[in-house]
Protein backbone atom coordinates (compact mmCIF):
# COMPACT_ATOMS: atom_id res chain seq x y z
CA UNK A 1 0.00 0.00 0.00
CA UNK A 2 1.53 3.56 -1.08
CA UNK A 3 1.30 6.74 0.95
CA UNK A 4 -0.24 8.20 -1.84
CA UNK A 5 -4.29 8.57 -2.23
CA UNK A 6 -6.30 8.80 -5.34
CA UNK A 7 -9.78 9.98 -5.38
CA UNK A 8 -12.78 9.48 -7.38
CA UNK A 9 -12.08 8.96 -11.19
CA UNK A 10 -8.55 8.27 -10.69
CA UNK A 11 -9.70 5.43 -8.13
CA UNK A 12 -11.67 3.90 -10.47
CA UNK A 13 -9.38 4.02 -12.94
CA UNK A 14 -6.76 1.86 -11.21
CA UNK A 15 -9.59 -0.33 -9.63
CA UNK A 16 -11.47 -1.33 -12.94
CA UNK A 17 -8.95 -3.53 -14.77
CA UNK A 18 -8.23 -5.46 -11.05
CA UNK A 19 -11.80 -6.48 -11.31
CA UNK A 20 -12.32 -7.32 -14.77
CA UNK A 21 -9.50 -10.07 -14.52
CA UNK A 22 -11.04 -11.29 -10.86
CA UNK A 23 -15.03 -10.86 -12.23
CA UNK A 24 -13.63 -13.41 -15.22
CA UNK A 25 -12.67 -16.12 -12.15
CA UNK A 26 -15.43 -15.67 -9.84
CA UNK A 27 -18.87 -14.43 -12.14
CA UNK A 28 -21.87 -15.51 -10.19
CA UNK A 29 -20.35 -13.78 -7.25
CA UNK A 30 -19.92 -10.49 -8.85
CA UNK A 31 -23.35 -11.16 -10.93
CA UNK A 32 -24.93 -11.73 -7.37
CA UNK A 33 -23.30 -8.51 -5.89
CA UNK A 34 -24.56 -6.46 -8.90
CA UNK A 35 -28.26 -7.98 -8.56
CA UNK A 36 -27.81 -7.31 -4.85
CA UNK A 37 -27.06 -3.52 -5.41
CA UNK A 38 -29.37 -3.13 -8.54
CA UNK A 39 -32.48 -4.11 -5.81
CA UNK A 40 -31.13 -2.40 -2.70
CA UNK A 41 -30.64 0.63 -5.23
CA UNK A 42 -34.22 0.40 -6.71
CA UNK A 43 -36.70 3.22 -5.50
CA UNK A 44 -39.16 2.61 -3.23
CA UNK A 45 -39.83 4.36 0.23
CA UNK A 46 -36.63 5.79 -0.14
CA UNK A 47 -35.71 7.60 -3.52
CA UNK A 48 -32.32 6.59 -5.09
CA UNK A 49 -30.83 9.82 -3.84
CA UNK A 50 -31.41 9.14 -0.60
CA UNK A 51 -30.24 6.07 -0.85
CA UNK A 52 -26.58 6.93 -2.20
CA UNK A 53 -26.28 9.45 0.23
CA UNK A 54 -26.49 6.84 2.75
CA UNK A 55 -24.06 4.63 1.08
CA UNK A 56 -22.08 7.55 0.49
CA UNK A 57 -22.13 7.94 4.26
CA UNK A 58 -21.49 3.93 5.07
CA UNK A 59 -18.41 4.17 2.13
CA UNK A 60 -16.93 7.01 4.03
CA UNK A 61 -17.08 5.08 7.56
CA UNK A 62 -15.60 1.64 6.24
CA UNK A 63 -12.77 4.03 4.89
CA UNK A 64 -13.15 2.43 1.56
CA UNK A 65 -11.79 4.83 -1.43
CA UNK A 66 -13.13 2.35 -4.24
CA UNK A 67 -16.93 2.61 -2.58
CA UNK A 68 -16.41 6.34 -1.84
CA UNK A 69 -15.34 6.76 -6.01
CA UNK A 70 -18.57 5.00 -6.93
CA UNK A 71 -21.12 6.46 -4.48
CA UNK A 72 -19.63 10.08 -5.42
CA UNK A 73 -19.84 9.51 -8.95
CA UNK A 74 -23.70 8.11 -8.93
CA UNK A 75 -24.53 11.02 -6.64
CA UNK A 76 -23.25 13.60 -9.38
CA UNK A 77 -25.25 11.56 -11.87
CA UNK A 78 -28.46 12.32 -9.64
CA UNK A 79 -27.25 15.86 -9.48
CA UNK A 80 -26.63 16.03 -5.66
CA UNK A 81 -25.27 19.70 -4.97
CA UNK A 82 -21.94 20.39 -3.24
CA UNK A 83 -23.96 21.64 0.11
CA UNK A 84 -25.86 18.36 0.14
CA UNK A 85 -22.53 16.28 0.50
CA UNK A 86 -21.48 18.49 2.19
CA UNK A 87 -23.46 18.19 4.96
CA UNK A 88 -23.81 14.14 4.87
CA UNK A 89 -20.02 14.71 5.31
CA UNK A 90 -20.74 16.90 8.41
CA UNK A 91 -22.87 13.97 9.95
CA UNK A 92 -20.23 11.34 9.40
CA UNK A 93 -17.74 13.17 10.71
CA UNK A 94 -20.05 14.00 13.96
CA UNK A 95 -20.68 10.36 13.91
CA UNK A 96 -16.98 9.42 13.04
CA UNK A 97 -14.78 11.94 14.78
CA UNK A 98 -11.53 11.80 13.61
CA UNK A 99 -11.52 9.32 11.02
CA UNK A 100 -14.38 11.00 9.43
CA UNK A 101 -11.86 14.37 8.96
CA UNK A 102 -9.81 12.07 7.00
CA UNK A 103 -12.33 10.08 4.60
CA UNK A 104 -15.02 12.77 4.38
CA UNK A 105 -12.59 15.14 2.22
CA UNK A 106 -11.41 12.32 0.49
CA UNK A 107 -15.50 11.84 -0.23
CA UNK A 108 -15.94 15.48 -1.42
CA UNK A 109 -12.93 15.45 -3.55
CA UNK A 110 -14.32 12.17 -5.07
CA UNK A 111 -18.05 14.15 -5.43
CA UNK A 112 -16.31 17.01 -7.01
CA UNK A 113 -14.05 14.77 -9.90
CA UNK A 114 -17.16 13.71 -10.88
CA UNK A 115 -18.97 16.98 -10.90
CA UNK A 116 -15.99 18.49 -12.88
CA UNK A 117 -17.49 18.87 -16.41
CA UNK A 118 -14.09 18.59 -17.92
Amino acid sequence: MTDHHTHGKDTLADLVPLGQELRELIPEVYGAFARLSKAAQTPGALDSKTKEFIALALAIFSHCDGCIASHSRNLAKLKATEQEVAELIGVCIQMMGGPGTVYGPRAFAAFKSFNDPQ
